[in-house]
């Protein structure tokens, strides 16, 4: 699925209307009836009073759409239009009559000593601004979403949060619990910066045309369960391990061989045919009682790895977890990447030695993935001040060195040498030690199978997201551990199979 800029919002909307041949206020009235649709499905008491605040543009236009939605079907709602200007979108200034003709209680705010209370509100709808906001908010617009950040209400924003902007960093806009945005991704609406104005967010589908999404240039994607399904090769009848993949991972050291196992136990819950581990002598008792199916290559050092040596051929290998920083695993590190030919996966230690050595980069393979997460990246980029700036020197790094890069979050960013994913997938509970060694487990494991870096790093990240989603009503999200994730990594597998049919 697309994620787009506000400029190709609006040329998707303007060759719906031409396409679809309706006018702009009919695609206005079918955006805020599936607004209102998800919001009445949700809240459902008809005795609280929802209030609405509306602008003069086509986000008011929306809202007051809503307003007469849900007066029509007895809800008490009360609008309260903010006249910053005697210029109103033709859609908006059409559906003030149109909700005036209905009933809908319009109350005209034009100074802020005329500041509702908002007391007995119990939900706030913000429509303030949408999409197209370009500048900072100032005077009575900024003094009404304060008073609506201090009002402790349940507040949803329609399309985005009034105040966000969609291409650059926001530093003050409403605050929403819950935002039901318009059937296109917007990147802002996922990065974590902006977290405490989106809330929770919902995308309903407002029959915008195809032809015309299609037609839209980005290189910006979301990984939805639909888009993942589709690139889940099927199992083979006459599979067997032999062709199923073989991936080798690399890592450990005294008192860390358990990152080890959880990634080498999720290669094979993933669909590994063959898993090896490669540790000191210290973690090969420790991987085989942990689980037998794993096979072990010892390092000749006891405790720490000093050679990467091996006489196996593996289709993919993960090195880093649990590795260590000693002398002689920088350099048996250093040796090995100058000599690896074969798909890799640079996770956590491993990526660390990397950020010290910033020259080996260029021995690394063309789409080589590295999993960081927020301090490893920032050891390898550099410090940031907002999470646009972050992307963009993440992208100049991919871009430099032909890599793919996963940056780990709510919404996990994945970023190689042309375009960026977001995943759709994951929730807290995944911010528990262990989580990004059973990542680099899958995607090793995905890239032994024979699927391209790119997308065994999109199956990976969605599948590793979605164990978490399936057992919200299983498993507090504290209690959610690296162990959980393998187990339910069949669940999810079950979940793409019966969407793909």
């Amino acid at each position: 699925m697309k994620i787009l800029s506000s400029a190709s919002i609006r040329t998707i909307d303007a060759k719906t209307i031409q396409y679809n041949q309706i006018s702009s206020s009919d695609l206005m009235e079918n955006a805020a009836i599936a607004f209102f649709n998800s919001f009445t499905e949700k809240y459902k008491n008809k005795e609280k009073t929802i209030t609405l605040f509306c602008g003069v543009g086509n986000n008011g236009g929306d809202g007051l759409v809503v307003a007469r939605l849900l007066h029509n079907t007895a809800y008490r709602v009360v609008v309260y239009f903010l006249r910053v200007s005697d210029t109103l979108s033709d859609d908006c200034a059409l559906n003030v009559e149109r909700a005036k003709r209905a009933g809908v209680n319009i109350k005209y705010i034009t100074s802020s000593d005329q500041m509702p209370d908002l007391r007995d509100s119990a939900i706030i709808i913000d429509a303030i601004f949408g999409t197209g906001l370009s500048r900072d908010l100032t005077g009575l617009i900024k003094d009404v979403i304060k008073a609506i950040n201090a009002a402790n209400k349940i507040v949803i924003s329609i399309d985005v949060p009034s105040g966000l902007f969609l291409d650059k960093s926001t530093e003050f806009a409403v605050e929403a619990t819950e935002t039901i945005t318009f059937e296109i991704p917007k990147l802002s609406l996922f990065l974590p910066d902006n977290n405490r104005f989106v809330g929770k967010l919902s995308i309903v589908d407002i029959g915008l045309n195809q032809v015309a999404i299609d037609e839209a240039e980005t290189d910006t994607y979301y990984l939805t369960l639909e888009d993942m399904a589709k690139q889940l090769k099927p199992l083979r009848q006459f599979a067997h391990k032999g062709t199923q993949g073989h991936a080798l991972i690399v890592g450990g050291s005294l008192g860390k061989i358990g990152a080890v196992s959880l990634a080498a136990k999720a290669a094979l819950k993933s669909g590994c045919g063959l898993v090896t581990a490669f540790v000191p002598k210290c973690g090969t008792n420790a991987i085989q009682s942990f689980f037998p199916e794993v096979m072990v290559i010892e390092d000749s050092n006891q405790n720490s790895i000093s050679s990467i040596t091996f006489d196996i051929h593996p289709d993919a290998i993960a090195i880093g977890m649990g590795m260590g920083k000693q002398d002689d695993t920088k350099q048996a590190l250093h040796q090995f990447l100058k000599s690896n030919t074969i798909p890799l996966v640079i996770d956590a230690d491993a990526l660390n030695i990397l950020s010290e050595n910033r020259e080996w980069l260029n021995d690394l393979q063309p789409n080589t993935v590295l999993t960081p997460h927020p301090g490893e990246l920032k050891r390898l980029i550099g410090t940031w001040e907002n999470d646009f700036e972050k992307i963009e020197l993440t992208r100049a790094l991919t871009q430099k060195y032909n890599l793919i890069v996963v940056i780990k979050g709510a919404h996990t960013v994945i970023v190689d040498a042309m375009n960026m994913y977001v995943n759709s997938s994951g929730t807290s509970a995944l911010a528990t030690a262990g989580s990004g060694d059973v990542l680099s487990g899958i995607i090793v494991s995905l890239l032994a199978q024979g699927y391209e870096p790119i997308v065994a790093t999109q199956l990976g990240v969605y599948i590793h997201g979605k164990t978490a989603n399936i057992t919200t009503e299983e498993i507090n999200p504290r209690t959610f551990i690296a162990s959980d994730i393998i187990d339910n990594i069949g669940k999810v597998y079950n979940m793409m199979d019966s969407h793909g049919e």
